[in-house]
């Protein structure tokens, strides 16, 4: 059932108070000096625990020049590419990005970490290996591991091979990992024996049941980035990492009588249920044709969903099978993680390919009111190379103790901050690799952010070259003042 422009604007004005509260709860200013990443000060002007402080404090230099943590916080190295081992014997494949935990067996937690590596097998020092029985293209050097963490002893094995560019992805509530490809590639492109752009079911706690991997077609075929399941409702949201045009947020509905659960979604048609992009409109009414255009925080939109013509994208991407004023677009829509009943939705940034440049939104889509609020939104940071405001938020976790924990992916200092449930920021960490040279320093992005089932250990990759982190120390419930 469409929901009207009339029920929205109608809906609007009886809740009109509640769209304010939000707006000015979760205000983030949207000037860059606004988003320190030092924020620790309560707002009577005092810092530190005992006065309402948000945050663990400053970030201290790590002597090991990896990762900057506040104190009391302390590391350890999971996997790293090229020096860990395989439980097979092959080196750790290389950048780590994606990342989900799982209750394993005997206490132990089970993650699953993609490696984003598109293109031929021969580009890559440490493609994942092809694992006999569990390879889509042969041709392909991505896919997923699984890592398996007891007390100090750590075990790898290959989830998935000859996949490409394994991106994001998202956690169902049957215990499974949706790892999603960010490409379009096609047989015959970029060395690939098989089309690309799908996305695979991973089952940590049973590698049979990845045997003969299958695409999971009926989600389409365009440059994935993440996926969340509705627990209540069955719908999957899936974002989309492009450009020329911006890419789209998409619903799929599942067909009528499908009971969702392990190894449920492979038996599907390719065309089961239906996939559809979403359009968005103000309370007046008005088509709003990309997401950049709301600067504030506490913008509400409303939500309808339009067919995708061809999902499978053979003839066309899917995001240019639409004409001007069918959908709502947004460059870079990246992280998404499901919490407080809804999806949590992240932009990473907007450029000159959008209609307003910001660095960084985060939304939350509402399937219940159908309704997209904009909940942070982050202002163009003049000087990225200067420690301090944050920008480019990407993979994304709803945090145990409050708020959100984000991945940086944006230029110069990359960290892993937190946000309030009123908006206000805190650092977690900072990577202080270096992979560039001190004339140009390079420091990768962060991915795979999420915390372990307990809630004890938060677990982050370092991309470049691919490093899987374990930090853990005194985390506290989070203030929203």
């Amino acid at each position: 059932m469409s929901l009207t422009r009339r029920d929205f604007a109608r809906r609007s004005a009886l809740t009109g108070a509640g769209i304010a509260l939000i707006g000015s709860a979760g205000a983030l200013a949207t000037a860059p000096g606004a988003l320190a990443s030092t924020e620790t000060e309560a707002a009577d002007g005092h810092e530190g625990d005992q006065h309402g402080g948000v945050g663990y404090g400053p970030l201290l230099p790590d002597p090991d020049g990896l990762l900057a943590l506040p104190a009391g916080f302390s590391y350890r190295v999971i996997t790293y590419s090229g020096r860990t081992r395989l439980e097979s014997g092959e080196l750790t494949p290389e950048k780590h990005d994606g990342t989900a935990a799982f209750e394993g067996p005997r206490g132990a937690t089970l993650l699953v970490n993609n490696h984003e590596l598109k293109g031929p097998r021969s580009k890559f020092d440490h493609p994942v290996p092809l694992t006999e029985g569990l390879v889509y293209d042969p041709a392909a050097s991505g896919g997923c591991t699984v890592v398996e963490v007891r007390h100090d002893k750590v075990a790898e094995w290959v989830g998935i091979a000859g996949t490409s560019t394994n991106c994001a992805g998202g956690t169902t509530p049957w215990g499974t990992w949706l790892t999603c490809e960010e490409t379009e590639d096609k047989a015959g492109q970029n060395g690939m024996t098989k089309d690309h752009g799908y996305v695979f079911e991973v089952d940590p706690l049973d590698s049979r049941a990845g045997h003969d991997p299958k695409p999971l077609k009926a989600l389409g075929r365009y440059a994935h980035e993440a996926v969340v399941v509705d627990p209540v409702r069955g719908h999957l949201y899936l974002t989309e990492d492009a450009a020329d045009p911006n890419g789209l947020l998409y619903r799929w509905t599942p067909p009528e009588g499908f009971l969702h659960g392990r190894r449920e979604l492979r038996t599907l048609a390719d065309d089961a249920g239906r996939l559809q992009a979403f359009k968005c409109f103000d309370s007046g009414g008005r088509f709003v044709d990309d997401l950049s255009r709301a600067t504030k925080p506490g913008t509400v939109y409303g939500v309808d969903w339009i067919d995708v013509p061809d999902r499978d994208a053979q003839k066309a991407p899917v995001r240019k099978q639409f004409a001007t004023g069918e959908i709502t677009r947004a460059r870079k829509l990246e992280g998404m993680w499901w919490g407080d009943g809804g999806a949590y939705i992240v932009a990473s940034y907007a450029r000159e390919e959008s209609p307003v440049q910001h660095d960084g939104q985060v939304w939350f889509y509402d399937p219940r009111r159908r309704t997209l609020t904009l909940k942070v939104r982050f202002g163009v940071n003049p000087d990225p190379a200067v420690d301090g405001a944050f920008d480019g938020p990407d993979n994304i976790t709803v945090s145990p103790y409050g708020g959100l924990v984000i991945a940086e992916d944006g230029e110069g200092v990359q960290h892993l901050f937190g946000v309030t449930g009123s908006g206000r920021t805190y650092p977690i960490a900072r990577n202080e690799l270096n992979v560039g040279t001190e004339a140009d320093p390079d420091y990768s992005e962060f991915t795979g952010v999420t915390f372990s089932p307990d809630g004890r250990t938060l677990f982050a990759n370092i991309q470049r070259p691919g490093i899987m982190l374990a930090v853990t120390g005194p985390w506290k419930r989070q203030k929203c003042n």
